[in-house]
């Protein structure tokens, strides 16, 4: 017996979807057969990606988005439900890092990364769930299907690790985030999911697994590896899927172990 999670019909939004976690979000989510809307600040990366999906048979659009400009989130949103449709799923994905010890943490440090990974998530995830609110208010009873949120936190937020810790606070914020709005928008047929990902091998940090420092790191790990993007394409479709309506705040941790 088979079982297969088939989103066609349904729209997502995947933020930071021009590298990394986000690419392989939008490139799974396409697969499933959402029409998905790929949103970031690197256009001509997102360019890409489309192509890549489209010639894959999959249906993907672009829109510009800068998580920290409260007007360039609500534009996005405006742009992709003219182009495409209304949005019944967001990937709220978008976020920045940065290493450094507490005590040389600046305001600067302290904003670049809050304001990504905390500020910039809440207001894409509260403008995606006015409409998603509107529209179940406005259907006919048992005609909404729902829509799917999930925020992407770190195991980072549920276990301090040092010289990350504004990182380890911002990710933190989302778990309580993603915990506050399932409360409030469960209600309306929203269901709020984090997925908190451990060590996961991207563009991003790829150099560093080859370090003497790199290796250390991986040898603390529970099984001595990190993870690809692909290994969370599975709670990712899990908690999209039109048949998760049961799950609703919950905080998944895939770290292969690394937090228990």
């Amino acid at each position: 017996m088979s079982y297969s999670i088939d989103l066609s019909g349904r729209v997502a939004l995947v933020t930071g979807a021009s590298s990394g976690l986000g690419a392989q979000f939008a490139k799974t989510l396409a697969s499933a057969g959402a029409a998905v809307v790929l949103a970031g600040r690197r256009v001509e990366r997102l360019k890409a990606l489309h192509a890549e999906i489209e010639a894959e048979g999959g249906d993907a659009h672009v829109v510009p988005l800068d998580v920290t400009d409260h007007a360039s989130i609500k534009s996005a949103v405006a742009h992709a439900e003219t182009e495409v449709g209304t949005l019944d799923i967001l990937v709220n994905n978008s976020g920045v890092g940065a290493t450094q010890k507490l005590v040389d943490v600046s305001p600067a440090d302290y904003d670049y990364v809050m304001d990504t990974n905390a500020k910039g998530a809440f207001f894409v995830a509260q403008e995606v769930g006015k409409r998603m609110i509107a529209r179940s208010q406005g259907a006919a009873p048992g005609t909404f299907t729902g829509g799917r949120i999930v925020n992407i936190a770190s195991m980072a937020g549920l276990r301090v690790l040092g010289q990350i810790g504004v990182y380890s606070i911002s990710k933190a914020a989302v778990v309580h985030m993603t915990r506050s709005m399932a409360l409030e928008w469960g209600r309306f047929g929203i269901n709020v999911n984090a997925i908190c990902p451990g060590y996961i091998d991207t563009e991003i940090n790829h150099h560093q697994w080859e370090t003497e420092r790199g290796q250390k790191l991986i040898a603390t790990l529970p099984r001595r590896r990190i993870g690809q993007p692909r290994d969370l394409d599975t709670v990712l479709m899990m908690l999209c899927a039109n048949e998760s309506h049961f799950i609703n705040g919950a905080i998944i941790q895939a770290d292969d172990g690394f937090a228990v």
